[in-house]
């Protein structure tokens, strides 16, 4: 059995400070991926006994940024996703193993009144094309905020929502067109009717204790590896950011 986490910190230092290392090591994951961890190079020294670490910086101070940790030494380490789009803010690590990529992704807001949906297009293009790249040559497990709320199962308030940054129709169909060419949402593979299960609260008027969320968190399988998801888990009872960890579990 393979364990992976993956978690949007949103700042890993103030995260270090709610318990994040307690967490870290509770759950003894195989891999364990974060996003947003809005630092830089030299910013940390973080301790993880038995675990390669990788990191991917934003240029711009205190934003974006992405990590990977890994147990097993992953054959080879990438970061970003060129010549498919070019990124200075840290979005993306990709991690090659033997049998398998797994790639972590922060994937980009499209901000309020959508100023950044157009680019936030060219990017779920430009991921869509990377993945299936890699695809060709080996199965690939996808991980992180995905910043989408697919269906309006997936988050509490979706007729209000409708032209919101992560709920509009635009990003909706490409992230159907990310499942079309070949990949499973692990989640939803195990529980498509379950209700009232989110991985992100805002902060304001105490979303999270009204459990007014949405699930935008991902962990992401090739089809051909669909039948060895043994769970998929939202550990939303773990405080430290306004995300929840999510986890896979894989009968590899």
């Amino acid at each position: 059995m393979k364990k992976f986490v993956s978690w949007n910190v949103n700042g890993i230092r103030s995260c270090l400070g709610k318990g994040f290392l307690d967490y870290f090591f509770s759950t003894d994951a195989d891999i364990f991926c974060l996003q947003e961890t809005k630092l830089q190079e030299g910013q940390h020294d973080i301790e993880l006994p038995d675990y390669h670490q990788y990191w991917n910086y934003a240029q711009k101070k205190g934003y974006s940024g992405t990590a990977l940790f890994s147990k097993e030494k992953p054959v080879r380490v990438t970061f970003g996703i060129a010549p498919f789009i070019e990124d200075a803010e840290g979005r993306v690590i990709t991690a090659e193993y033997p049998a398998y990529f797994l790639v972590c992704v922060y994937t980009p807001n499209s901000q309020r009144e959508l100023l950044r949906l157009d680019y936030r297009m060219k990017w779920d293009d430009a991921f869509r094309a990377y993945i299936l790249s890699l695809e060709a040559m080996k199965p690939v497990f996808v991980c992180g905020d995905l910043n989408v709320a697919h269906k309006e199962i997936d988050l509490k308030n979706p007729k209000s929502n409708v032209r919101n940054a992560g709920f509009t129709q635009e990003e909706r169909d490409k992230f159907s067109l990310f499942l079309d060419a070949g990949f499973t949402d692990s989640f939803r593979h195990l529980y498509p009717h379950v209700i009232d299960r989110y991985s992100w609260w805002s902060y304001m008027a105490n979303a999270r204790a009204k459990n007014i969320g949405w699930r935008i968190d991902y962990w992401l399988t090739s089809n051909r590896y669909a039948d060895k998801i043994h769970d998929s888990l939202i550990d939303d009872h773990i405080p430290g950011s306004d995300h929840a960890p999510v986890a896979l579990l894989l009968d590899l």
